[in-house]
């Protein structure tokens, strides 16, 4: 019974490997040019993004789609009181005011408030616009201003004060509401008269082409530009990537598929998956943090089976554990774990892709060694039930990947942006390949232009930046969205990701140089935090290199070093400089002599959002911090 269980597993997995269905464009040379994937859900037709909470509730009241957490435990929410507090808020819009397609802010951290609110936004008829909580006063000013938003909620009194700053010189402010204040509870009393029939009527009235939010992108070079996003441009891409995912997940574990969600859900990646979550009726939590030290608790009380983060999540659990492991006196080990599980990763994806024999005995001996030893930990600081996890933002280090797959945990990468409803590629749950972003999304084409830029097209890609036409103009093309990065198709249409257009770097003897490599690269290995490639017309490259402040506290605690030692003496230390140099080395194995850098100064301060030199989603902005450091920058080539 055993073998014939086995047997018709692996048959259904191979059905399930081959609904995605990839086609590839070569040009004359036979390089790919194009790839494209056919959709797995039929284009939508009618309605929107606001009937799932009631379609659920209909079909399912009874479903836990949400878990709320109070007073440190977790509180199931069910598909029919989740579309009830719904109508309720949306019941509250309405009678404050609120017309169809009158736009409402959000300032928040990701929380069960948010959810509530995005839902009844546009169950009222209205669009929302999501807003940072860390934006200063002057962006909020430009978010409120242009996207005429007439409502915000906040999350806190300092958003409120901040919101407040921000509009005071508009015309008209806007009206506000806090959620640490009762925001909910304040709109679900003022709409108690209104019938809930006014809530039906509105949400059925949208269509597909209705526009359901302006989502503001990150900026890392001027203002932010309003990307206009409807509910087929949402539905797009929730719909595909949960026909693409969850039946493999559920194939592979067997388990009940529920995720904590702690991306900010200002940021496109955040609201997509919460969406998708509600399409599939996977299990949410919230967590407002994202720093790793905020997060583990969580974690290892919700016990999520897939989380969806970016790499400076993965690369901090792994930090982490290192730095335990030379607490105890065992970095030596650590570090040997960490070469049996790349070597075994390696391994034992060549067996899963039908492309070798897979570990050997002495492979397979110490990979249960460090299992025992290392491995399970990991899993258990993730809460111990994790099998699947996505990275987007930046690419993740190959090595790091391995390392995780080696602990049993799968991390797929997928790249998108704003523009594109977050993923335009993913890669395919039985289809792994390491290094690369995936395929395009089902109902997706990603094609490479002659300079090597990525463009993207399909039902995920907007169909404008509000109130900016001459902005709209340069990036979309005959339904192409030019991406402003450089990549590469391989021959079954995997993308990789090489650089961006605008930050190429070309060195005084000409040579163009991609930092986005050496970056992610250094970012990957300790005691690096944040780091910034230069060499545009100088004779060489460099970096500017932060230290992170747990890293540094570690590496003091170590060396018996007070743990007041002001960071000047620090970054002019020379074993902390040598430390820093192993993962200069580390970088520089990727790239060509001429591409590597050749110097570097460590700086004491961090690039924050705070000073202006990191975006919210964890992007450096390369011309801010060029001009903050840019007397270190000259002094690196003196």
């Amino acid at each position: 019974m055993g073998v014939r269980k086995d047997l018709k597993r692996a048959k259904r997995r191979a059905d399930l490997a081959g609904r995605t269905r990839v086609e590839t464009v070569r040009d004359e040379r036979g390089v790919v040019r194009e790839a494209r994937t056919a959709a797995l859900a039929a284009r939508q037709t009618t309605g929107s993004t606001a009937d799932i909470p009631f379609t659920n509730a209909t079909e399912a009241p009874d479903a836990v789609v949400l878990r709320r957490e109070r007073h440190g435990a977790w509180h199931p929410v069910t598909a029919a009181a989740f579309a009830h507090e719904v109508t309720a808020v949306a019941k509250g819009l309405i009678a404050a005011g609120l017309e169809p397609g009158d736009r409402v802010a959000v300032m928040s951290r990701t929380r069960y408030e948010w959810t509530v609110l995005d839902f009844a936004i546009w169950s009222a008829g209205g669009q929302s616009v999501p807003v940072y909580a860390t934006s200063s006063a002057d962006q909020v000013e430009w978010i409120v201003r242009d996207s005429g938003a007439r409502y915000v909620v906040t999350e806190t009194a300092g958003n409120t004060a901040t919101v407040t700053a921000g509009t005071a010189a508009l015309p008209a402010g806007p009206r506000l509401w806090e959620l640490d204040a009762g925001a909910l509870d304040d709109l679900t009393a003022l709409g108690v008269d209104v019938p809930d029939e006014e809530v039906t009527e509105r949400r059925t009235a949208l269509t597909p082409g209705t526009v359901a939010t302006v989502c503001y992108t990150s900026g890392t070079t001027g203002r932010p530009k309003g990307c206009v996003l409807t509910h087929a441009n949402l539905y797009a891409e929730a719909a595909n990537t949960v026909e693409l995912l969850h039946p493999i997940f559920k194939e592979v574990t067997d388990q009940v598929a529920s995720t904590l969600l702690f991306l900010p859900l200002a940021h496109i990646l955040g609201r997509t998956l919460q969406i998708s979550c509600l399409m599939a009726r996977i299990e949410i939590g919230h967590s407002p943090g994202i720093k790793p030290d905020e997060l583990r608790p969580k974690l290892r009380a919700f016990r999520p089976t897939f989380l969806v983060g970016v790499p400076y999540l993965f690369e901090k659990i792994h930090d982490t554990g290192r730095a335990t492991a030379e607490r105890m006196g065992r970095g030596a080990s650590f570090d040997r774990a960490h070469r049996v599980a790349v070597r075994f990763g390696e391994a034992h994806l060549d067996r899963f892709l039908g492309r070798g024999k897979g570990p050997g005995p002495g492979l397979y001996a110490a990979w249960a060694l460090y299992d025992l030893l290392v491995y399970r930990r990991v899993r258990k600081e993730l809460g111990g039930r994790l099998r699947y996890a996505i990275s987007g933002g930046s690419p993740l280090e190959r090595d790091l990947n391995l390392f995780f797959y080696a602990a049993g945990i799968m991390v797929y990468e997928g790249y998108g942006l704003t523009e594109t409803t977050a993923a335009a590629t993913v890669v395919p749950p039985l289809g792994p390949r390491p290094g690369t972003v995936g395929l395009p999304v089902p109902g997706t084409a990603v094609g490479i232009a002659d300079d090597g830029e990525v463009r993207i097209k399909g039902g995920i890609v907007f169909g404008s930046y509000w109130n900016n036409p001459a902005a709209t103009d340069e990036v979309l093309e005959d339904g192409w969205f030019t991406t402003g990065d450089l990549g590469s198709l391989d021959d079954d249409g995997y993308l990789t990701i090489t650089g961006r257009k605008k930050d190429i770097l070309v060195t005084s003897g000409g040579k163009n140089v991609s930092p986005a490599v050496l970056e992610d690269r250094l970012r990957s290995r300790p005691p690096v935090g944040q780091c910034l490639v230069v060499g545009d017309n100088r004779p060489f490259v460099a970096a500017l290199i932060t230290l992170d402040p747990e890293t540094v506290a570690h590496w003091l605690s170590v060396r018996g070093l007070p743990a007041d030692t002001p960071m000047s003496e620090v970054v002019r230390d020379s074993r902390m400089r040598a430390d820093v140099q192993k993962a200069v080395d580390y970088a520089n194995e990727a790239v060509s002599r001429a591409e590597s850098i050749r110097a570097f100064a460590l700086v004491e301060g961090e690039f924050t959002e705070e000073n202006g030199l990191l975006t919210p989603s964890l992007k450096v902005k390369r011309q801010a911090a060029q001009e903050a450091y840019a007397d270190r920058i000259a002094a690196l080539y003196v």
